[in-house]
């Protein structure tokens, strides 16, 4: 079984890994985190670009067997999760593809949803789930640390907390002044 993990992983974080090894952790045999050339939502990045991205993010993966980097041109997830068996995705995102305004109409919505496979969830406590939509994937609660969801944010660590980065991701921020190095952490 396959799990699809999409983000920007701008940069990569410890809480991004221990999804991952949360998600191999209920029987996903790989785990495949996915960059989206052009992520729906987000505004461009250029430093670093989207080659260092992907070079620190595997990187950071290296020593875990079943973890796996993609980069893909696809920016709808239910597109990125075709194949797939699961897709990890936290709760701003999952409230995110149920909103109409990214799709042609409500119905283009309501199938996209239906085609996702098992969705892996990710939330903070007393964020509310959006509806659900008349069958809909199946969502599975991903048991992960709370202290990982409630305190750690690619936002924080660009901000200048280097200690919420892989050891990848800081050595490389440190070495190339991004992502917050040199605002303290």
């Amino acid at each position: 079984m396959r799990a699809v993990y999409p983000g920007s992983f701008n940069p990569p974080t410890i809480a991004h890994l221990a999804l991952a090894d949360a998600t191999l952790d209920l029987g996903f045999e790989r785990v495949t985190l996915v960059v989206s050339r052009h992520a729906l939502g987000k505004g461009a990045v250029e430093r670093p670009t989207i080659d260092e991205r992907l070079a620190v993010l595997r990187s950071s993966v290296a020593d875990r067997p079943g973890v796996e980097v993609e980069l893909t041109e696809a920016r709808l997830l239910a597109h990125i999760a075709a194949g797939a068996d699961g897709l990890v995705v936290g709760m701003d995102k999952w409230r995110q593809i149920h909103e109409v305004d990214w799709y042609d109409d409500p119905e283009s919505r309501d199938a996209a949803i239906r085609s996702l496979p098992t969705v892996l969830l990710v939330g903070r406590d007393g964020e509310p789930e959006p509806d659900p939509v008349p069958d809909g994937p199946k969502v599975v609660h991903l048991p992960v640390e709370p202290r990982l969801v409630e305190a750690v944010s690619s936002t924080a660590a660009r901000a200048g907390r280097l200690d919420l980065m892989t050891p990848a991701a800081r050595s490389f921020a440190e070495a190339h002044g991004v992502w917050g190095a040199g605002l303290g952490s």
